[in-house]
């Protein structure tokens, strides 16, 4: 689960078509659009539930998670940017293959896609963080309400 790469193993990034890598790094950007949308829902679980938090060390932590979650928002946002670029690139590429010396060019989509890889890692693994902290929190308003409950 160390490789989330989307191409295919051997030489592929220097042996396909630049149309090849056009689909390819299309793919990408629809991936990233998706995962910056999930990070909108992720910021809204945050907010709906900071709320109810009263401990210190439980706001702490939330913060923390919502510095990390936006250093990955930073990530998506310049990962979205790269990618558009990179997709003007290509189709520059389509249309006239001696645009760009190719080695470089099929070297900084090779980079790309390691930045991609090292983005999705990050988003996972901060994902995993907010549904935690916003499952505890959730456990702790249902505690609230059925104090409130028992006081009536």
């Amino acid at each position: 689960m160390s490789d989330f790469r989307n191409r295919p193993k051997d030489n592929f990034m220097h042996e396909a078509t630049w149309e090849q890598l056009y689909v390819l790094t299309e793919h990408w950007q629809s991936d990233i659009e998706f995962y910056k949308q999930d990070l909108n829902f992720l910021h809204h679980l945050i907010d709906k539930y900071f709320l109810y938090l009263s401990k210190k060390e439980n706001i702490d932590l939330v913060l923390e998670i919502e510095v990390n979650l936006l250093d990955v928002e930073k990530q998506c946002n310049t990962l979205l940017e790269r990618i558009h670029k990179h997709l003007h690139h290509l189709s520059a590429l389509v249309d006239d293959p001696f645009t760009y010396v190719s080695d470089k060019f099929r070297d900084e989509h090779e980079q790309l896609e390691d930045d991609l890889t090292q983005f999705l890692k990050d988003f996972r693994q901060n994902r995993k963080e907010v549904f935690s902290i916003t499952e505890h929190m959730i456990g702790g308003e249902e505690l609230i309400k059925q104090l409130n409950v028992l006081h009536k």
